[in-house]
């Protein structure tokens, strides 16, 4: 468990027996056997999920009209701009 911080709250006894009867009355609200929870856990994953091929952070200047263009088209121009150069290295591989 990690260290915790020195102005932690944990809750009273009538609090926690409040946030346990809380739970137990919501019917969504699932609490796993000691050997449930030891056949999942291994598949809990912690942390940001790895993601295949992890892209990397840089600063890339754009002219504003061919940036505009691809922001108009929504969201996800940042990943159309990777698109987009993914094509262009295809159609030209290193060496020509």
């Amino acid at each position: 468990m990690p260290k915790l911080k020195p102005y932690t709250l944990f809750p009273t006894q009538q609090e926690e027996a409040r946030i346990l009867a809380g739970i137990h009355a919501d019917p969504d609200a699932y609490s796993l056997s000691d050997l449930e929870w030891e056949k999942i856990k291994s598949e809990i994953r912690r942390g940001c999920p790895g993601v295949h091929p992890v892209k990397e952070r840089i600063t890339l200047r754009l002219s504003r009209d061919v940036l505009a263009q691809f922001r108009s088209a929504g969201d996800d121009w940042q990943t159309r701009i990777d698109t987009a150069l993914r094509q262009y290295l295809t159609e030209h591989p290193a060496g020509d």
